[in-house]
């Protein structure tokens, strides 16, 4: 897999004017022959999806009396 680095560029104070991606992400974004904004906002969305998708799949799942917990806990700090 590739290094995915963004970059951002910056004024002489500091202050930041553009983001660099990397072509390859550009391209997972924005497929060649797609040029507008829609498949742009579309692809991104799909994206971050399934980012988070491949993330939820590395976290450990509860088991029935953590998730109770868990979920008891939720609504203790919801009363307070």
């Amino acid at each position: 897999m590739t290094n995915r680095a963004i970059d951002y560029l910056t004024d002489a104070d500091g202050n930041p004017k553009a983001v660099v991606i990397p072509i390859d992400l550009w391209r997972l974004l924005l497929p060649q022959g797609g040029d507008s904004i829609q498949d742009l906002a579309e692809n991104l969305e799909d994206y971050c999806l399934n980012k988070a998708m491949d993330e939820a799949q590395e976290t450990p799942l509860l088991n029935r009396e953590d998730a109770l917990a868990f979920l008891e806990a939720e609504d203790a700090e919801d009363i307070d």
